[in-house]
């Protein structure tokens, strides 16, 4: 079922926990692929420091003050893309970082796209003889942790760009939407990922984790 856009229009800090479980879903001319969200942060605004939306309104963060339930892609290192979704308040520029998924649909394709497809592997096997020898081995199926277990990773998984940047994710049309999945039972809160530059805000626990 679809999310609706009232599902993003609350608390940013109870939208990101709520996100938890729920699947982002992917069509493209390849084919369809989708993964369970397992990892996400929320970034609070102009009350935030880590937000990209702290300085105020800018053309970069434009899309967080309008509608809510819209994607929020920017680059990172001028290489990797990042997927957020806008959510909070009427005009207030909050939103919430996927960090993870957990591939779902698509998997094959997903690594097509990683790269991970037919990749060898180094093992070390008997030779008969008591002796261990080092063989290259096909791995049969690439870590499905590994596949989309970062916020480059899942995008590049989901061939998510800034083609999206605006997307309406309450629309399938627009080839990139989310549906409800299932509650998680457990959840870790932990402090943000890489933003030591905010001061005490590096500390805030709104980083959100399934415990698995």
């Amino acid at each position: 079922m679809l999310i609706p856009r009232e599902f993003y229009e609350r608390d940013t800090l109870t939208v990101a926990r709520d996100l938890l479980g729920m699947v982002i879903c992917r069509r493209t001319d390849e084919g369809y692929t989708s993964g369970i969200i397992t990892e996400c942060e929320a970034y609070m605004g102009e009350a935030d420091p880590a937000a990209h939306s702290y300085k105020g309104k800018r053309d970069r963060v434009r899309i967080q003050y309008g509608a809510k339930g819209h994607a929020y892609v920017y680059l990172i290192y001028g290489m990797h893309h990042c997927f957020n979704i806008t959510t909070g308040g009427a005009g207030m520029p909050e939103s919430v970082l996927i960090r993870a998924i957990k591939p779902l649909d698509g998997i094959e394709l997903m690594e097509e796209r990683r790269g991970m497809k037919n990749r060898e592997r180094i093992i070390s096997e008997a030779d008969g003889r008591g002796n261990n020898v080092k063989k290259r081995k096909r791995s049969a199926e690439p870590r499905l942790s590994a596949l989309a277990d970062g916020p480059g990773k899942l995008c590049k998984a989901l061939n998510i760009t800034m083609d999206h940047y605006g997307c309406d994710l309450t629309d399938p049309k627009s080839g990139l939407w989310l549906e409800l999945g299932e509650t998680p039972k457990n959840i870790i809160t932990t402090p943000r990922i890489g933003i030591d530059y905010a001061g005490e805000a590096a500390t805030w626990p709104w980083r959100f984790v399934i415990d698995e």
